[in-house]
């Protein structure tokens, strides 16, 4: 339903007349984020500072309409998906590095900077930002505190919880308020904690201080084939057993090889089953010493075709394979559905030979990219979108996926958050009483429940959870 053309005006005496969407056809760029489900918001507002962001959810306050906060768009769980309609409160515009301080090793930003741009920017210092989600090309700072993102170096580093020390936030009754987490002797809560990472169901994100690193003085990247998935992950177990924990430990199946090096041509070796990419960094005797004990150990793992990057461009090259190749996969089927649940290391081979055989029931091909040093699966599966039929097979597989990462013992998500897709698949993790603890919180911060309806927790009006399947789980399905 539409909103009144009375809220329309009150929305645009907040942010400005060119500042709200409501046109059907401009609405529909806004239906999607990167995930495979999509609902049209009944309009969108491109918020320019915080003070129209508390005017906003004032607004959406007084007439308790839904309120979605949105980024770039690049989530890949149905995050920014404006499910109950609504506004659509985009935050890109706030896109501005308000301060470096590189005594302090910190940056204030606002929401809408691109994740690359801060590195970028604070290089100009000595210094470097670390979570490095795939898309950090596109994605930014604000979406990535909203769904705590990870990335290839946050096996060493940390996710973005580890490198948030402050935020600015809109609550939903429109009050502005700073959360601080950057004091060791803080007393009470830590609400910057637990707002990072409550995919926007628990306030908007207006500025953001993070926590900057000196950037190394040597890096080493390493490429190494595999005759299969198997020994790979035998490889990447043994790495870590052996006490070494590399700034980066990456895996990519031969499905995924053949694409990337199609279009990047970095040297990626198709005949491989697997390759690893694994980087270490440090003084440059630390890194030449880990590079000999990684590639003692890869080889003793039937590693083979190892190779170090030479220069920066080439270790560039290497990388801009294992961050495009979701987009390489585009050369195999337009579409993808992809999720990021996360198992033990020692899992790794049972749970990717579970994901093969699923795909092969379903005859749907899957490509395998992930973080292979912390076991956070990324499981393409790849279709074509104009086969309507399809779209069930593709979310049984993937819920079997789910499934089988659940009976290994472990999560459903590493990083790309639960948003919209998962939310039906809490009570497989959680007990009622988690669950209502966790609706407790989002009672205490949104008394009528208008940031984000319908994700995380699971929805009773679209669809009970089954947990009965081929990976052998057998729970008695529920509605929540």
């Amino acid at each position: 339903m539409a909103l009144a053309r009375a809220v329309i005006e009150e929305l645009r005496r907040v942010v400005g007349r060119e500042s709200v969407i409501d046109s059907a056809n401009d609405l529909r760029i806004f239906e999607r984020d990167g995930s495979i489900e999509g609902a049209m918001p009944d309009a969108v507002v491109l918020a320019s500072t915080t003070e129209q962001v508390a005017g906003v959810m004032k607004v959406a306050a007084r007439h308790r309409i839904p309120v979605v906060p949105r980024g770039a768009g690049t989530g890949l769980s149905g995050g920014a998906v404006t499910i109950r309609g609504g506004i659509a409160l985009q935050v890109t515009r706030m896109r501005r590095i308000l301060e470096i301080d590189p005594v302090a090793m910190t940056a204030l930003v606002e929401p809408g900077v691109v994740n690359q741009e801060l590195s970028l920017v604070a290089a100009q210092h000595g210094l470097f930002y670390a979570p490095d989600p795939s898309s950090q090309k596109a994605c930014t700072l604000g979406g990535n505190a909203a769904e705590n993102s990870g990335g290839p170096h946050c096996l060493y580093y940390g996710v973005t919880t580890n490198h948030v020390l402050g935020m600015e936030v809109v609550l939903a009754d429109g009050s502005v308020h700073w959360v601080s987490g950057d004091a060791p002797d803080r007393i009470g809560l830590d609400l910057c904690g637990v707002l990072v990472g409550s995919e926007g169901t628990l306030c908007a994100i207006t500025k953001i201080k993070v926590r900057l690193l000196r950037i190394p003085p040597s890096i080493a990247t390493l490429l190494a084939a595999f005759p299969s998935i198997e020994s790979a992950s035998q490889a990447v177990s043994a790495v870590i057993g052996h006490g070494i924990v590399p700034a980066a430990l990456e895996m990519m199946d031969n499905v995924t090889v053949g694409a990337v090096e199609a279009h990047y041509h970095a040297g990626y070796p198709t005949d491989a089953g697997a390759v690893l990419l694994v980087e270490v960094d440090g003084i440059a005797e630390s890194t030449r010493e880990l590079t000999a004990a990684i590639s003692k150990i890869l080889a003793a793992n039937q590693g083979y075709a190892m190779r170090e990057a030479q220069t920066p461009a080439e270790r560039e090259l290497l990388w801009a394979g294992r961050k495009g190749a979701i987009g390489a996969l585009g050369r195999i089927k337009p579409n993808y559905y992809l999720h990021d649940g996360v198992v033990p290391r020692s899992r790794l081979p049972q749970v990717l030979s579970a994901v093969g055989e699923i795909g092969e029931h379903y005859k749907l091909p899957v490509a395998n990219v992930f973080h292979a040093g912390d076991g956070n699966l990324h499981p393409n599966i790849l279709f074509d979108l104009r086969d309507r039929d399809v779209l069930d097979q593709v979310e049984a597989a993937g819920e079997e996926m789910l499934r089988a990462v659940v009976e290994l013992g472990g999560a459903l998500s590493g990083e790309h958050g639960i948003g919209l897709e998962k939310s039906a698949f809490m009570p497989w993790i959680y007990s009622e009483d988690d669950l209502n603890a966790m609706h407790r919180v989002k009672d205490v911060l949104d008394a009528d429940g208008i940031l984000n309806p319908g994700k995380i927790f699971p929805d009773p009006s679209r669809r009970p959870v089954h947990l009965a399947g081929r990976t052998g789980l057998a729970i008695e399905a529920k509605w929540w």
